[in-house]
């Protein structure tokens, strides 16, 4: 007798998720940069994404804040 298992759980234990993952789906931040799930973001109060690397950017030219030496 042949065992048969669930598509969804072969599918889990190939990927980790139960269903398949939408690999198309892309996020930019704030500044029309890719975000990539390893990616550390901030999340403004309107919702915006920005990446850590354009937090002086952001702070800069959206909030008018400057960097003193």
């Amino acid at each position: 007798m042949v065992m048969l298992e669930h598509p969804s759980i072969t599918c889990t234990l190939r990927t980790g998720y139960p269903y398949p993952v939408d690999d198309g789906h892309e996020e930019f931040d704030l500044f029309g940069d890719l975000v990539t799930i390893n990616d550390e973001v901030f999340e403004t109060a309107e919702g915006d994404i920005v990446l850590e690397k354009n937090m002086e950017k952001y702070l800069s030219e959206q909030l008018g804040i400057e960097r003193r030496q």
